[in-house]
């Protein structure tokens, strides 16, 4: 089984299908790379997709330690480095953005050439100047009930999470395989992701950020406001967006065929 070791000696496993130019694809909280079960098969026909799962999810390794924004970009930095990859496309969902934001800010565009940024709000918590937050997570009271809830019934949140997660119901048998993928997650690794990805404000930098990127926008989405993925686009220089308009936040579940034409028209720009 593919695995590469961080420099803190965390393993994290990933699969790579295709050939040509890479597109790296970093799944969301509490998720895995698994979740892009109907996008790799066709991407690989036009790229080298690559999908990884974080630390704490999937078949990576679960240390006790390391679960900041900041340390999945490490590990980031890590992974390209490991596969020597060159010239990539990294493709972030939910979680997935953030982890790039701040590769890009601690790293630079070093091995990057360019990002798809999906459905991810730059601040999750409401305040007076923006109220584009997340739908549980939205203040400090909000994540402890979170946390309360994974730490009470990790199942009965993972079953609520999913159906949040979807505008379009799922055959029992796919939702039965995303559950099994979600349980891998145990709840001290996402209750202490959750609390240091949610308090991040990643406004300041967005602006500053001149790679080239498309940003993928879920009207339907019931987990964050689509008007806070879609300030993403407006602010950062060199972005342009795409609507999905009947998708919730796994667009790329819900409408997954316009999603994979969408990633395939943008890797040939």
């Amino acid at each position: 089984m593919p695995y590469i070791t961080t420099n803190d000696g965390i393993r994290l496993y990933y699969e790579e299908k295709g050939q040509g130019r890479p597109l790296l694809m970093i799944h969301g909280w509490t998720f895995s790379s698994r979740f892009f079960y109907k996008n790799i098969e066709p991407l690989s026909e036009h790229a080298r997709v690559i999908t990884i799962d974080l630390r704490g999810h999937g078949q990576s390794d679960k240390p006790s330690h390391g679960y900041r924004i900041s340390r999945l970009a490490a590990d980031l930095r890590d992974f390209l480095s490991a596969l020597d990859l060159q010239n990539v496309t990294v493709l972030g969902w939910s979680l997935g953005c953030p982890v790039i934001w701040s590769y890009l800010e601690l790293f630079g565009q070093k091995r990057i050439r360019d990002a798809i940024l999906v459905q991810q709000t730059p601040k999750q918590y409401y305040t007076p100047d923006w109220k584009f937050g997340h739908a549980a997570c939205y203040d400090q009271a909000g994540l402890t009930f979170t946390q309360q809830q994974l730490t009470l019934d990790a199942a009965a949140f993972d079953e609520q999470n999913l159906t949040s997660c979807l505008q379009h119901s799922l055959p029992q048998e796919e939702r039965d395989f995303l559950l099994k993928e979600m349980k891998k997650c145990p709840t001290y690794a996402r209750s202490a992701l959750m609390e240091d990805h949610t308090g991040h404000d990643w406004r300041d930098l967005l602006p500053h950020l001149e790679i080239p990127a498309l940003v993928m926008v879920a009207r339907k989405d019931k987990v964050l406001n689509p008007d806070g993925p879609a300030w993403v686009a407006k602010n950062m220089p060199n972005a342009q967006t795409i609507i999905f308009e009947d998708s919730a936040h796994m667009l790329f579940v819900d409408e997954a065929e316009r999603f994979n034409r969408s990633v395939v028209s943008y890797l040939n720009h």
